[in-house]
């Protein structure tokens, strides 16, 4: 029997989180978890109730804003945001927890995991922001990238 280690589980429910994604450039799925128990889920998209950007269209395409940069122009937030927003909602603490995204974290995100508490991020896929390396190590997250097997 070939059955998937948890980072792989894990890892393969992430990608299939991604795939709400409502982001017109990169979908992004992220979980988050705890003594192997999935605690939130998120994906990048516009705050509840508000129209996506596959509704009304890119506000970065529009300016032409390279990946990485000026994140702020963005209808949307990023799956990392959303699983740790998620967790706040319902009551749930986040410390000591492994967060699973299908790519690294920008350094906003950053920041919030590791004031979330978060020790440890597994992702598919690098991103091209130098400063969230460094301060994800800075603060001890473990970073691991794995690639899955089809």
């Amino acid at each position: 029997m070939d059955r998937p280690s948890w980072d792989e589980y894990f890892l393969r429910i992430t990608r299939e989180v991604s795939q709400r994604s409502t982001c017109m450039r990169r979908k992004v799925g992220a979980v988050l978890v705890r003594d192997r128990r999935i605690l939130a889920t998120g994906y990048n998209g516009a705050p509840s109730g508000l129209k996506h950007c596959d509704e009304v269209g890119c506000v970065r395409t529009l300016h032409n804003v390279p990946s990485g940069e000026r994140h702020e122009l963005c209808r949307g937030l990023h799956a990392e945001m959303n699983a740790l927003i998620q967790s706040a909602l319902f009551g749930i603490s986040t410390a000591e927890s492994t967060m699973y995204t299908t790519a690294h974290p920008c350094s906003l995100c950053a920041k919030m995991l590791i004031n979330a508490g978060v020790k440890r991020v597994v992702m598919l896929d690098d991103y091209p922001d130098e400063l969230s390396k460094q301060m994800l190590a800075e603060a001890g997250v473990l970073l691991e990238s794995i690639k899955l097997s089809e």
